[in-house]
């Protein structure tokens, strides 16, 4: 080939081989352009307005900032925060070291209504240019304060996505109406609990963007209290004198739709608090319409010149998570009373309808109608200085790790445009009630002589499963076999779709249901004295557990499944192997000082009657028992004078009460008067309680009740007191007592209590 003169000489192979290192050069950097894409961070914006929410927010934000690889935190601080009559509580923020992007005061002082629309007005005209200015990929907001709202409403309107905390719940005033606002223009929710999730997905929110992740002050709060330092704290806010659980934590907010009588409330609970005479922890109001009122009623009664209180402005959360652990009570409307003090089993008083719907533990009393001063301090007795259950409605402590796990899976690159899921018209079973009635359920365990039983109980009463072993004979084949039994019966309540919400257990006994301790076992169940039921269930199951006497359950199940529904005073009467029972006084179940009412086997109706096994004679028990009856029916059939012509009887069976009762319906005169001498025991023993307590409805219950009943009707209808004899006794219907009043005390409790 001739070349051309002052031409280049290129090799066809070099110029296949630099084509192909090129190819490869650019296809190296799609693909780094491509890996640096995929993992660009996301750039988060939490918004903090009050002190109240930053608790919330602030386990979040270090979670956040603990991963800078996946995320990039900026910080918005706003509200009250800003404010020095409300502790200007963003040095707080700063002090966690978190580096504040925007401070923006935003709130129209005045503390009435006009000055809450001015303040959201003020906060949408601020808020456009930070978020211009810092462009986050999304927007992270709690709960249901007006400062929210704007939050909300500018994001929104700006194209940024929101992620939503705490949404679905529902409490009182004008808060549920700004919170459920808040959830349909958010994009995304975090709530606490089962139940806040089924009411966005009522709301038509998307079920694949709503998170039950828990409240993430749960995080910080479950393991955080147990402090050794708790009583230097204390002391440093109350006084060197003042000693765990004896002092009160007081904290009322205005009621923004009824704020005279929230100041009215208020008032009221500071007199009764005044005459309680414990040293109180009281915190200022929050911000809201009426606060000033309420701190001028505060100062009008001297509470911050007086000795026994102490008023502040804020707490740090960690040092106000002591305070309201170790507390002898909690008062006033503030969601900590009804959330994070049920993780603790702290009591608590809930005033007026600010917190009305919200899920409660059992340490709540609601005094919704808070009118007088004496109302308030007797809920202050009854409550101050108690401890229940620790309940963890809101939260198992694990919520930030599922928050940041839900934040990497968000996809910037979908349709950022809401779509809401309407309902088919077909009604789906999640919203059938008789569904919802059916699967939440309690696991009821009932301790005899001689079996051992475990049974799932639904709403409605009925045993959806039931498990039998023979009770063993020592301490600790019991509990194991009771641990075993329970583990089973939890394992089978998932299949069976049924949402165990807690443990009961009836046992026979003396029982401390406040501490769940058997105090002294009945002679049928051996190694059962002094015994703490509920701390080993509880921490094998994770699980609230009560435990009561077997009588008071029966009472408990026939006021919740049986013929005392309804009835506001009745009296149950347990006649088997013993005599026992159960008062219902104002619907209320009678203990006792020491836990021995309603011992009605015990009941003396003779001075020289025949020897009970409590040690004395001439007991109810000891006459009308089944053993009373089956002692009567041997000594007959030692002697040859039990059998009558035509009664059936084996010669291997064992001598029973039945028998008795058999012969002395076939003519037998000794088993008759026996018989006749034994309802009598029992109904002049019955128409002592009538006598003393008065209830409108006696029921008798266990195997000899349908032959008691007639009797026992007419001795009262002959002997007791004019007034009395015309109360009626009835046979109880229900099938399963104990068990149905192990699980009563587990499904009230889902209803909670109201004062």
């Amino acid at each position: 080939m001739e070349k051309h003169p002052g031409s280049l000489c290129i090799n066809p192979h070099e110029v296949y081989s630099l084509r192909m290192l090129r190819s490869r050069e650019k296809m190296e950097r799609e693909n780094m352009e491509e890996h640096n894409q995929s993992k660009k961070r996301l750039r988060v914006c939490v918004a903090t307005c009050n002190r109240a929410d930053y608790s919330k927010l602030a386990p979040i934000m270090f979670g956040i900032k603990s991963h800078p690889e996946d995320f990039e935190l900026e910080v918005v601080v706003l509200g009250s925060h800003l404010i020095d009559d409300y502790g200007n509580t963003f040095r707080m923020i700063e002090q966690d070291d978190f580096d504040i992007g925007s401070k923006l005061h935003t709130i129209v002082r005045g503390e009435d209504e006009a000055a809450m629309v001015e303040s959201v007005g003020l906060a949408l005209v601020k808020l456009p240019d930070v978020l211009q200015r810092l462009r986050p990929d999304i927007l992270v907001v709690h709960g249901d304060r007006f400062d929210a709202l704007a939050l909300a409403t500018a994001a929104a309107l700006m194209n940024i996505r929101i992620l939503h905390l705490e949404g679905g719940e529902v409490s009182g005033t004008i808060d549920d109406s700004i919170r459920h606002a808040i959830s349909k223009l958010a994009h995304y929710h975090a709530c606490c609990t089962r139940m806040a999730e089924q009411h966005l997905i009522a709301m038509c929110e998307d079920h694949c963007r709503i998170l039950l992740a828990g409240c993430p002050s749960y995080d910080k709060l479950l393991s955080t209290h147990h402090r050794e330092d708790y009583m230097d704290i204390i002391k440093s806010w109350l006084g060197d004198k003042v000693q765990e659980r004896d002092y009160i934590v007081a904290l009322q907010h205005p009621v923004t739709t009824d704020i005279q009588h929230s100041i009215k409330i208020y008032g009221l609970m500071l007199d009764a608090l005044l005459s309680f005479n414990k040293k109180t922890l009281i915190l200022f109001p929050n911000i809201d319409a009426g606060s000033k009122e309420m701190v001028r009623v505060m100062r009008k009664k001297g509470i911050e010149q007086h000795p026994n209180f102490r008023a502040v402005k804020h707490i740090p959360f960690e040092q106000f998570i002591q305070l309201v652990c170790h507390a002898g009570c909690m008062i006033g409307n503030s969601s900590c009373g009804v959330r994070e003090a049920g993780a603790f089993g702290t009591p608590v008083i809930n005033l007026g309808t600010r917190q009305t719907g919200r899920e409660t533990g059992e340490n709540v009393l609601h005094v919704r109608d808070a009118d007088t001063q004496n109302k308030i301090y007797h809920a202050l007795e009854l409550q101050f200085g108690k401890r229940y259950p620790c309940s963890k409605i809101y939260g198992d402590g694990n919520a930030v790790p599922r928050i940041l796990k839900f934040l990497r899976t968000i996809d910037l690159d979908e349709p950022l445009q809401k779509t809401f899921c309407f309902p088919p018209v077909k009604d789906p079973i999640s919203q059938d009630i008789d569904h919802i009635l059916e699967t939440q359920s309690a696991l009821a365990i009932d301790l005899g002589g001689t079996n051992l039983r475990v049974a799932i109980v639904c709403m409605r009463g009925k045993v959806v499963k039931k498990y039998t072993q023979p009770n063993p004979k020592t301490f600790e084949a019991r509990m194991h076999l009771i641990l075993k039994m329970c583990t089973d019966a939890m394992r089978d309540a998932v299949c069976l779709n049924c949402r165990i919400l807690g443990v009961g257990v009836s046992t026979g006994g003396r029982v401390n249901p406040q501490e769940g301790v058997v105090l002294h076992s009945t002679k049928l169940i051996q190694e059962w004295s002094s015994v703490d039921l509920r701390t080993p269930i509880s921490d094998t199951l994770h699980l609230p557990v009560w435990v009561d006497n077997d009588g008071n359950c029966a009472a408990l199940a026939e006021r919740k499944f049986g013929h005392g529904k309804g009835v506001e005073n009745f009296v149950t009467v347990i006649t088997g192997t013993g005599i026992g029972g159960g008062i219902i006084h104002h619907n209320e179940l009678v203990h006792g000082s020491t836990f021995c009412a309603a011992e009605l086997g015990h009941i003396m109706v003779s001075l020289d009657g025949p020897d009970c096994s409590c040690g004395s004679h001439g007991c109810i028990e000891a006459y009308a028992s089944g053993m009373a009856l089956q002692k009567e029916a041997k000594r007959l059939h030692d002697e040859d004078l039990l059998k009558v012509e035509g009664m059936d009887m084996k010669l291997s069976e064992p001598i029973t009460a039945a028998h008795l009762i058999s012969a002395a319906r076939m003519g037998n005169s000794k088993a008759d008067a026996i018989l006749n001498k034994a309802s009598t025991a029992l109904g002049v023993g019955i128409i002592n309680i009538l006598h003393i307590v008065n209830p409108s409805l006696v029921i008798l219950s266990g195997v000899l009740a349908s032959y008691y009943q007639a009797p026992v009707q007419r001795i009262i209808s002959e002997r007791a007191l004019l007034s009395a004899q015309s109360i009626k006794v009835v046979t109880s219907d229900l099938e399963e007592p104990a068990l149905l009043g192990a699980a009563s005390m587990v499904l009230d409790y889902a209803t909670r209590r109201i004062y």
